[in-house]
């Protein structure tokens, strides 16, 4: 019994604890059951019986009408984000039309109904006597909305101003009928100025008596006039007399005749033309010129109305102050994104430069409206017994080189001829639908990160993106192929970070791109106080903002791409920035197109120095004369003591510098020099050494000589962009490239490979870390054409004979030579050098054929410089290297030194 108790004995306690436990459970489930509810809880409800079948199928059937109802309207809801912004803001325009003429209906003929009750409560009882003019001001401002929809800057001053001006005057009303207060019931505060009178006037009553409460409400009203109408309080007196003027109560202002003075007058200041330069290049001006504004005698006194854009255009009789606020007006609409005015930009485009007799002094028109002469704008007593000067005659053909004379009439080309583009976008539902597509990419690849915001640009918008604590950068960069598929687009580029900022930037293109106009750019703020005539405009950037550059501050530019990537638009609106803001006597240009067909449509210009250079061997000695140039200009810095050439034009200006005893040198200011190279591919192909020679030479030195270079190739290989002109010319401008490797030649890092062409750019420059992306302005033909026939009409164009080879002194080059000069110099060069006339040398350093060499080889043995052939050995050099500079010399066909 023992050993069966033994053997069991496992198993059967296994067994007694599973049934005791099932016992436990059991027990505690069983008074559960039968417990009764506890005391304060609510007995189980009893189930509802179900309702009746008529219930049942009308809430079926309001189910099946709600839902699709709740899913159209929210469709609708979701396609409103993809409406036009100009939809949205007429819309907005109509529905305060609608609400103006509701409002009228019930204020001024007794509305019956709901809404007539409604319209009583809030509007009468909020304006009181004054409910009648309430419609008046909402069609005010829904037809201001439908006029000038691009006007969003001045909606604020608009509400603001009449916000003010209503408050005043219904205080004043409310003041006027006794100043009844709420105790004295709503009909009494109807009658009244109705609530706003009361807020406006009850606690300045209570704080300063009545008498003070009325001045203090007129002065109110008064700031919400002056808001409304933009009319600074200095501004008052001039605005009512034009309202005078306007209405025939007051006469308009008579203009004071000039008569011839006596001889023995005393002669005043001589008028002259205005210098377009900066400030601080120019710190004393002479004493005897006085530089002002005019306009030509034929030109009539502009009408007084809105000029386009509403803004009274400046000019004659603009008003400095609403000069200033223009100003600050276009610094606002550049930075919201909206176009500019023409107001701030085409204020002074007209100049003139008088001479002759110094006794001739003209009437002025001044910004203020008023007239004075040059004698008066000097400090002295104007005289009014001159007569107005006579119309010069036409313009002679210039004998002069790189200056303008004081009896020339010279007026700049008006914006006028540049065409306005439309407002740019600050967001589309495109944007947001890119948004949306960046959070899902994060979302389903776990990434914390978050898009806060984005900048857009024409062509390309900017998505600001910041990551979560510990998160890498290294997780955007890698979802690079992730997000381009996501955004449908094979273009995004990222940058990482921002500069500037704690976030990283991914760039993705617009689908619906802008048009950057040249005009739009230079009519900025900005380009209109910057008086530098070396100032262009390039285009607009990612973040909207225009973007402008000096080419004496780059002080060189390199503008590379492929075919069509907008290298060709960025020359011409660099050239027709300098035309439209600058002289001939400013600058003169060098233009350089071996394609022949890009930069013909200036051609005759009077800011050319030379014919446009289509010749590469030519475009090779216009080179070698910019640095002949430079080294005259060098001359004189040296010799009379100065480090740039705006300190020597300043001085030479004011008189400081003169010319030596015994000297015939008439010294005058040196212009800017600015040579252009549309493709300088061309040129390295034909004559590589010469022209890096020069190129370096003046990149090297030229900057304070004020010669200034921009080179342009559609093929940015190293071959053509050597290191030494690399070196040498800090600021580049990419647009599109077909490869990395042309990327890194151009900027020195990649980014231009995923750009998209048309104009979009990766602008460097000098002293920048990182690029900036911008969209390159663009001019059509019709304006360079507009622009280049007004500069042809005011001047022609005067050259220099000794630019080009060809027109100076001519060089005697053998016939027998040929085309073959510069190719027999290398050759010379490179036997003289090494003491060995090896013909197969000069195939593989020179990489020419066999008969070439040969060729060059039978040129150089009759003249001397290597003996004659002697089988297959290497002929004999008879030229020392000490003795290679009189033997080059002899070659080109000049006096050996």
């Amino acid at each position: 019994m023992a050993s069966r108790t033994s053997g069991t004995g496992p198993s059967s306690a296994r067994s007694g604890r599973s049934g005791a436990t099932a016992k436990k459970s059991a027990a505690k489930k069983a008074p559960a059951k039968r417990a009764a509810p506890a005391k304060g809880r609510r007995p189980a409800a009893k189930k509802k019986p179900p309702a009746p079948l008529p219930a049942r199928a009308l809430r079926k059937l309001w189910l099946g009408l709600a839902l699709p109802v709740a899913a159209l309207l929210r469709g609708i809801g979701k396609s409103t984000k993809g409406l036009d912004p100009a939809h949205r803001k007429d819309g907005l325009a109509l529905l305060l039309l609608g609400i103006a003429i509701v409002v009228a209906a019930g204020t001024w003929s007794n509305l019956q109904g709901p809404v007539g009750d409604l319209v009583t409560l809030l509007v009468t009882g909020a304006l009181g006597r004054l409910d009648l003019v309430f419609p008046l001001l909402v069609f005010f401002l829904a037809v201001r909305l439908i006029r000038h929809p691009e006007k969003q800057e001045a909606n604020g001053r608009i509400v603001i101003g009449l916000t003010f001006l209503v408050g005043g005057v219904l205080g004043l009303v409310h003041i006027a009928t006794g100043a009844p207060g709420r105790e004295d019931g709503a009909q009494a505060m109807q009658d009244a100025g109705g609530l706003i009178g009361w807020f406006f006037s009850r606690p300045v009553i209570f704080l300063v008596g009545e008498p003070l409460a009325v001045a203090l409400l007129v002065l109110v009203t008064v700031f919400g006039l002056l808001v409304v109408t933009a009319t600074p309080v200095t501004a008052i007196p001039r605005r009512l007399r034009e309202v005078g003027v306007r209405l025939g109560v007051v006469e308009p202002a008579a203009k004071p005749l000039a008569h011839d003075p006596e001889p023995e007058a005393e002669p005043a200041p001589r008028v002259a033309r205005p210098r377009r330069r900066p400030a601080a290049a120019y710190p004393e001006e002479p004493p005897h010129e006085e530089y002002v504004r005019v306009a030509p005698e034929d030109e009539e006194e502009p009408p007084r109305g809105r000029a386009r854009g509403g803004r009274r255009r400046a000019g004659r009789g603009g008003d400095p102050v609403d000069v200033a606020a223009d100003a600050a007006a276009l610094d606002g609409a550049v930075t919201h994104g909206v176009q500019p005015s023409p107001l701030v930009a085409g204020i002074s485009s007209r100049v003139r430069m008088r001479g002759g007799d110094p006794a001739a002094a003209e009437q002025v028109p001044m910004a203020g409206g008023t007239e004075q002469s040059g004698a008066h704008r000097s400090g002295g007593v104007p005289d009014l017994t001159r007569q107005a000067p006579e119309p010069p005659p036409s313009l002679p053909q210039r004998a002069e080189q790189l200056q303008l004379a004081g009896d020339v009439t010279y007026s700049l080309p008006p914006l006028d001829l540049l065409v306005r583009g439309g407002p740019g976008r600050s967001r589309s539902a495109a944007n947001d639908q890119v948004v949306h597509a960046l959070s899902t990419v994060f979302t389903e690849f776990k990434v914390d990160a978050s898009v806060t915001g984005f900048t857009r640009g024409p062509t390309v918008t900017r998505y600001e993106v910041e990551l979560g604590p510990a998160v890498k950068v290294e997780k955007i960069t890698a979802l690079a192929k992730n997000i381009a598929y996501a955004v449908a687009s094979p273009d995004v580029r990222i940058i990482s970070p921002i500069p500037g900022k704690s976030a990283v930037g991914i760039e993705i293109p617009n689908s619906d791109r802008e048009m950057v106009n040249l005009g739009d750019v230079l009519r900025t703020a900005d380009a209109a106080e910057e008086q530098h005539p070396l100032l262009v405009g390039l285009g607009k950037d990612v973040e909207g903002g225009y973007q402008m550059a000096n080419l004496a501050q780059m002080p060189h530019m390199l503008v590379a791409g492929a075919t069509g990537s907008g290298k060709s638009s960025c020359i011409n609106c660099l050239i027709t920035s300098i035309m439209v803001r600058a002289t001939p006597e400013d600058v003169r240009l060098v233009l350089v197109d071996p394609k022949r067909v890009e930069l013909t449509a200036y051609e005759g210009i009077p800011h050319l120095i030379t014919p446009i250079i289509t010749n590469p061997k030519k475009a090779a000695e216009a080179l070698q004369w910019v640095v002949r140039e430079m080294d005259l200009r060098y001359d004189d810095l040296a010799a009379y003591g100065y480090r740039h050439i705006d300190d020597f034009n300043a001085a030479v200006r004011s008189g400081k510098v003169t010319p030596g005893e015994g000297s015939d040198r008439e010294l005058s200011p040196y212009p800017y020099l600015l040579v252009v190279v549309d493709e300088l591919a061309d040129l390295m192909m034909v004559a590589p050494r010469d022209v890096e020679d020069a190129i370096v030479r003046i990149t090297q030195l030229a900057r304070a000589a004020g010669i200034h270079l921009v080179l342009a190739t559609q093929r940015p290989s190293v071959d053509v962009v050597t290191g030494l002109i690399k070196a040498n010319v800090p600021s580049r401008l990419a647009f599109a490239t077909s490869s990395l490797a042309d990327s890194r030649v151009i900027l020195d890092q990649p980014g231009a490979e995923k750009l998209i062409g048309k104009g979009d750019g990766l602008f460097l420059p000098m002293g920048a870390n990182k690029p900036v992306r911008m969209q390159g302005a663009f001019i059509t033909e019709q304006e360079i054409a507009a622009v280049v026939a007004h500069c042809k009409d005011q001047m022609k164009p005067v050259f220099r004979d000794d630019v080009v080879a060809g027109k100076g002194p001519q060089r005697e080059i053998d016939e027998e030579i040929g085309d073959d000069l510069d190719l027999l110099c290398q050759a010379a060069e490179l036997v003289v050098s090494t003491q060995f006339g090896s013909t197969s040398m000069l195939q593989r350093k020179l990489r020419v054929g066999f008969a070439k060499a040969g060729r060059l080889m039978d040129l150089m043995e009759s003249r001397g410089v290597v003996g004659p052939s002697e089988g297959s050995k290497a002929r004999d050099v008879m030229v020392k290297p000490d003795e290679l500079a009189g033997v080059l010399a002899v070659i080109r066909g000049e006096t050996p030194p």
